[in-house]
């Protein structure tokens, strides 16, 4: 353990050096941090953007995208990001998530309490060991966090494939946004620097990559409008029937050609409810 340096004038404040690399760990590139993004949704305090990128940057990850935050750019986040500078100035600005997490083959909502959509519920460490499997497979990942008073809204949780409970204590479970970041960025960090390299799965085969996010979405578009076609909900309100019908999918995992093959069967039945309504 590395000692800290008590004489530079920092009070009670010290730096926790979060795991120097030595000659067993991989390259930042090689374990793949760069395939993994935090996406803070509607940030009503820029404090908290600020420490959110510190908490980045000490476990190595650095991107940072910001949906709809109230405040920013700000002074308070500058100030707060105390070196990570460079993290805050490279985070993308974006005003939907949807957007945000569109070329992601995996996406993890972080969210404090239950819903009523009902999605795999993860441990961090869970959830980490999922998004370094999908790293290692080329794909990106993204982990939704929401707002600091109300978290993500059911929206936005819908756009994720699984959702992600710190086990905080049941009698004081209120836990700072940009502390949620850091626990997340550490299980994050051990799981991307415990995954075996690239050159210890030769042999294996590359598989068939995941479908994105937009090619899943793309899916459900076409769904919504076939079972429409067809007077599948006959007069109901097709919201509880398309939720159900989303976590059966995202559950699925599917893949490209799986996507492609489902949206070809749409496509014909879509054909032929068109010509059933001619005649």
């Amino acid at each position: 353990m590395q000692r800290t340096d008590r004489r530079r004038g920092r009070g009670a404040e010290f730096t926790i050096r979060a795991m120097s690399q030595d000659s067993n760990d991989k390259s930042v590139d090689e374990a793949g941090f760069g395939r993994v993004r935090m996406v803070l949704v509607g940030t009503q305090h820029p404090g908290n953007i600020g420490s959110s990128a510190r908490a980045l940057k000490t476990m190595g990850l650095s991107r940072l995208v910001l949906v709809a935050p109230e405040r920013f750019p700000h002074a308070e986040a500058e100030a707060l990001a105390a070196g990570a500078g460079d993290v805050l100035a490279s985070a993308r600005v974006l005003h939907d998530p949807a957007v945000a997490v569109a070329d992601c083959r995996l996406v993890l909502g972080c969210t404090a309490r239950d819903r009523r959509i009902a999605l795999p519920m993860l441990s961090p460490r869970e959830a980490a060991i999922q998004a370094a499997a999908t790293v290692r497979a080329g794909g990106e990942v993204a982990l939704l966090f929401g707002r600091e008073r109300t978290g993500l809204d059911n929206a936005e949780l819908q756009l994720c494939h699984a959702a992600v409970h710190i086990p905080a204590n049941p009698d004081y479970s209120s836990l700072n946004l940009a502390a949620a970041v850091q626990v997340l960025a550490y299980e994050l960090r051990l799981a991307l620097l415990d995954a075996p390299s690239t050159s210890e799965d030769e042999g294996e085969g590359p598989g068939e990559p995941s479908a994105t996010h937009a090619q899943i979405e793309g899916l459900f578009a076409q769904l919504g409008e076939t079972l429409d076609a067809i007077d599948f909900h006959k007069g109901r309100a097709p919201e509880s029937a398309m939720r159900k019908l989303r976590r059966l999918f995202l559950r699925a995992d599917l893949n490209e050609r799986e996507v492609r093959l489902l949206r070809g069967v749409l496509a014909d039945a879509q054909r032929m409810a068109s010509i059933a309504s001619r005649r």
